[in-house]
C-alpha cells in the first residue's frame, strides 16, 4: 500500500481513539499491554512494516523491549540494550532517525538470537523524545532491502512525539516512565553554589512556567496553520522591535542574542518542520513541542559548547512562541503564589524577583547565576535563601514538587523522603529560635569580653534593605550599592530621581551613618540602558571608577544629587575599583566643583563630606601610603580583592575553592592594609562576605579590623560571636600564625575557638 500525504492524520486519529478508550481490565498491567500491542499493530500496518516496536528506558538507562509486532512475544521485557549498544541504542544516543536498508550490514547492528530479527533487513527508528530527554525508541521493520522515505521517517518521528506525551503524562496510566521522567515519586539532592544562606521548605514555583501542550491532535490542521502563523508573526515582530531599538544593548539581553533569535524565528527549515507536522494532525502548539525537543535532544549530545549555548537561545524563543500560541503570562509572579514558593529559574535580573510578593517567596534557585550576579545581592539583601549554579536543575523539577534548600550545606532536596522533611524541620526551628535570640541582642553593643568595641554596619542597595538596621541592630550601612537602585529601573534615573532616592536612604537612616558607594558598574553589572562594548575580560575592563571619569557627566549627576540630599547631613562617599591614586584626586576635584557650584548658588549642601577609596586592586598594596594621604576613609572589598590576587574567577567552580580567605597570603595581604591605615589614623572598614561568616570575622578582629560590614542576616551570629571572645587573644593568637606561615589556620581557629567557648 503506498505512503499518502493522508496516512499521517489517519494514524494519528486512531491513536488517539486507543488513547482515550477507558481502561476496562482489572489488571492495569494488562491493560498497558493491550494498548501497547494494538498501538504497534497500528503502526505497522499503516506503514506497512512488518515489525513495529517500543522500547522504554528504565531506571537503570537500559532500552528494554516493551512491545512488539513481528518479533518474537517472549522478547518482551527480556530483552535489554544500553545506550549506545545496537542499532536501538544508536538512535536513543544520537537522538536521530536510523534508516537502513540493511540493518546487519551496519556495524552497530547487535543480533539478539530471542528476538528472532534476523529475517528483516531494512531498518528505521526514531528516538522518543520529551522535553530533549530520550524516553525510549520506537522502531519498524521490513524483510526486503528497503530505504524508507522522508515522509515515512516524519510520520514515525510524530508517532514517537505522541509516545512521549504518553509515556510522559501517563495517558496510559500504568506504564513505566524511565528514569528522571516520572520524578514525583523519586527522590533527588542536587548540589549548587552558596549565595544567600539559609533554610527553605516549600513547593517549586518555575520563574518561566512551562507551557504545556493542552491538545496533541488537530480537529482542523488547516487552523493550526493559520494559529502558527500568526504566533510567528508576532514572535518576529518582537524580536525585530528589540533590534530597531536605538540602543539594542539596553533591552537586557546582547545584540547576538537577539540576533540568534531572529535567525530562528526567519529559519524556514524550522518553520517548515512546525508545519509538516500540523499536517501529520498535530496542534500547533504539539509541532512547537516536537520539533524543539527534536532539536534539544540532537544539540545536547554536541560537544561544541558554542552550539549548547545556541540551544538556550532557540529554547528560550520556542518558549515565547508557546507562550503566544496559548496566551500565557512570561513569569509566575504574574499567578497566584504559594505560600511557601520555592522559585527555580534559569537566571533572572534583580527586578525580577522584586515583582514577587516576597512573603511568599521561601527560596530562590538558580541554573546559572553566580554570588556576585545582581538577582543574588538582592536575594541576600531581602533574606532569601538562595543556590546557583545548580545544573540540570530544569531538567529535574516540575511545577508544585515539594523541596527543601538548604542553602548552608549548598543543597537542594527534591521529592525528599517524609523524614528529611521532619529534620529540616526541626532544623528551621532551631533556625528561628536563634534567630530569637539573635532579636534579644539587637540593642547590646558589639564589645568583646575585654572591652573592645567591633563596629557591625550592614551592607545594603534597596530602600526595601532599610528595615533591617533596626531588625539586625546594626551600627549603620557600611556599604550601600547605589548601582542596584539603577539596575531595577527601565531608565537612567534624573538629578531629581536620584536626589529624592538618596533623601529617602539618608532619612531612612535616622541619625546612623551610611555609606555610599558611587556607582559600580561594567564588568558583569551591566545596566540596561547603558551601552558597553563587548570586551573579553570584563571584570578587568571598562568599570566603575574607571566609567566615571571617562564619562564624567553621568559620575557628576550622581554626586550632585547625593550632595543636594545631603543637605545638611554628613555626607559619607567612596570611590570603588581605584588602581591609582591619581584616580581618586580626579574624582575628589569633580565633586569639589560641584560643590562649589552649589554654594554658588546658595543651595544648601551636607555639613561635612568625607570621601573614602575602595581597597580592592591589588596595585594599592603598594599605594597605601600615598593613598591614605588623601582620604577620609578606606573600605577593603575583599570578595575582589582575594580573587585578583589568587587569580581565581570566586564564581568559577572549577577555580573558587582553590584558594582560602584564611591562608596566610590572604591574611598578610589584609594585615598589611590595616596597618598602614593605623600608621595614618585612617578609619577603615571591611565589607567583603568573610565578615558575614563567624570564623572569618574573628580572623578579621585578630588581623585589627575594628569595623566590618555585611548580610543583615549575619549581624546576630557574628555579634554572639564577638561577645564571647577576646580581641587581644585571638590577634596574639592568630598573628602568631601567619608569621610562621601556617598552613593550617582555619583549622588552627577552629580549635582555639573550641578551646575559648567562641560561638563560630
Amino acid at each position: 500500500m503506498p505512503w499518502t500525504s493522508n496516512a499521517p492524520r489517519v494514524l494519528l486519529k486512531q491513536l488517539r481513539e486507543i488513547m482515550a478508550r477507558p481502561s476496562t481490565r482489572q489488571s492495569k498491567g494488562d491493560d498497558v499491554e493491550a494498548r501497547l500491542d494494538r498501538i504497534v499493530s497500528l503502526i505497522a500496518a499503516n506503514m506497512v512494516a512488518e515489525v513495529c516496536s517500543i522500547y522504554v528506558r528504565k531506571t537503570d538507562g537500559s532500552l528494554e523491549l516493551a512491545a512488539t509486532i513481528g518479533l518474537r512475544k517472549e522478547a518482551i521485557h527480556s530483552t535489554h540494550l544500553k545506550i549506545g549498544e545496537g542499532l536501538v541504542g544508536l538512535v536513543a544516543h544520537s537522538g536521530e532517525p536510523v534508516n537502513l536498508p540493511d540493518a546487519q550490514s551496519h556495524p552497530a547492528f547487535s543480533y539478539r538470537p530471542e528476538t528472532g530479527e534476523e529475517s528483516y533487513k531494512s531498518f528505521l527508528g526514531v528516538p522518543i523524545v520529551r522535553a530533549g530527554r530520550t524516553l525510549g525508541v520506537l522502531t519498524v521493520q521490513n524483510a526486503t532491502s528497503r530505504s524508507y522515505s522522508d515522509e515515512e521517517v516524519e510520520a514515525l518521528q510524530t508517532t514517537a512525539m505522541v509516545m512521549a506525551e504518553v509515556m510522559g503524562t501517563g495517558l496510559i496510566e500504568g506504564l513505566n516512565v524511565p528514569a528522571g521522567e516520572n520524578k514525583r515519586g523519586q527522590s533527588v539532592t542536587l548540589q549548587g553554589h552558596i549565595l544567600s544562606e539559609g533554610i527553605a521548605l516549600g513547593h517549586v514555583v518555575l520563574h518561566e512556567p512551562r507551557v504545556s501542550v493542552p491538545k496533541l491532535f488537530a480537529e482542523d490542521p488547516a487552523q493550526e496553520q493559520k494559529r502558527l502563523d500568526a504566533s510567528l508573526q508576532r514572535l518576529r515582530e518582537s524580536v525585530d522591535t528589540m533590534l530597531s531599538e536605538t540602543d539594542v544593548a539596553r533591552s537586557g539581553e546582547p545584540r547576538d542574542v537577539l540576533e540568534a533569535y531572529r535567525m530562528f524565528a526567519h529559519d524556514q527549515g524550522w518553520i517548515k518542520r512546525m508545519h509538516e507536522a500540523i499536517s501529520a494532525g498535530l496542534t500547533a502548539e504539539a509541532a512547537v513541542e516536537k520539533v524543539q525537543s527534536n532539536i534539544r535532544a540532537r544539540t545536547m549530545r554536541q560537544s561544541d559548547p558554542f552550539w549548547r549555548e545556541r540551544l538556550h537561545d532557540f529554547d528560550d524563543l520556542s518558549n515565547r512562541l508557546m507562550r503566544l500560541l496559548t496566551g500565557r503570562g512570561a513569569t509566575a509572579a504574574e499567578t497566584n503564589l504559594p505560600r511557601d514558593a520555592i522559585l527555580v529559574a534559569r537566571n533572572m535580573g534583580p527586578a525580577d524577583l522584586l515583582d514577587y510578593d516576597r512573603k511568599r517567596v521561601r527560596g530562590l534557585i538558580l541554573a546559572e547565576g553566580g554570588i556576585s550576579s545582581h538577582v543574588a545581592i538582592v536575594a541576600n539583601a531581602l533574606g532569601i535563601p538562595t543556590l546557583g549554579h545548580v545544573r540540570n536543575v530544569l531538567e529535574e523539577v516540575e511545577p508544585g514538587d515539594p523541596a527543601v534548600l538548604d542553602s548552608e550545606a549548598g543543597n537542594l532536596h527534591l521529592r525528599p523522603s517524609l523524614e528529611l522533611i521532619r529534620n529540616y524541620a526541626d532544623k528551621a526551628r532551631f533556625r528561628a529560635r536563634q534567630q530569637l535570640q539573635y532579636e534579644k541582642l539587637r540593642h547590646t553593643p558589639a564589645v568583646t569580653k575585654d572591652g573592645v568595641r567591633i563596629t557591625m554596619n550592614i551592607n545594603a542597595g534597596l530602600l526595601v534593605d532599610l528595615p533591617h538596621i533596626a531588625q539586625s541592630g546594626a551600627d549603620g550601612i557600611g556599604l550601600f550599592r547605589t548601582e542596584l537602585e539603577f539596575m531595577v529601573t527601565s531608565k537612567f534615573p534624573r538629578l531629581k530621581q536620584q536626589t529624592e532616592m538618596y533623601r529617602q536612604i539618608i532619612e531612612g537612616v535616622g541619625d546612623k551613618p551610611v555609606v555610599f558607594r558611587s556607582l559600580d558598574v561594567g564588568g558583569d553589572k551591566i545596566l540596561p540602558y547603558l551601552q558597553q562594548m563587548p570586551e573579553e575580560n570584563p571584570a578587568l575592563g571598562w568599570r566603575a571608577i574607571r566609567i566615571a571619569l571617562d564619562r564624567q557627566a553621568l559620575f557628576r549627576t550622581q554626586a550632585r544629587a547625593l550632595l543636594h540630599a545631603s543637605a545638611g547631613r554628613e555626607l559619607r562617599l567612596m570611590l570603588p575599583f581605584l588602581t591609582e591614586v591619581s584616580e581618586f584626586v580626579k574624582a575628589r576635584q569633580l565633586i569639589e566643583k560641584d560643590l562649589a557650584h552649589l554654594r554658588r548658588h546658595s543651595q544648601q549642601g551636607p555639613s561635612k563630606i568625607a570621601l573614602g577609596a575602595m581597597v580592592e586592586i591589588p596595585a594599592l598594596l603598594w599605594q597605601l601610603d600615598e593613598l591614605f594621604c588623601q582620604v577620609d576613609f578606606a573600605s577593603v572589598g575583599s570578595n575582589d580583592l582575594l580573587q585578583f590576587i589568587f587569580a581565581a574567577d570566586r564564581n568559577n567552580t572549577r577555580v573558587a575553592s582553590r584558594f582560602d580567605v584564611l591562608s596566610p597570603t590572604a591574611l598578610r595581604a589584609l594585615r598589611q592594609i590595616v596597618v598602614a591605615a593605623e600608621r595614618h589614623k585612617v578609619p577603615l572598614t571591611l565589607c567583603g562576605e568573610m565578615a558575614g561568616r563567624p570564623l572569618e570575622a574573628m580572623a578579621l578582629i585578630g588581623l585589627g579590623y575594628r569595623s566590618i560590614s555585611m548580610a543583615p542576616a549575619s549581624v546576630g551570629p557574628v555579634k554572639t560571636m564577638i561577645l564571647g571572645l577576646s580581641a587581644t587573644d585571638i590577634q596574639d593568637f592568630l598573628l602568631d600564625l601567619v608569621d610562621q606561615g601556617c598552613l593550617n589556620i582555619r583549622q588552627r581557629l577552629i580549635e582555639f575557638a573550641r578551646a575559648n567557648d567562641v560561638p563560630v
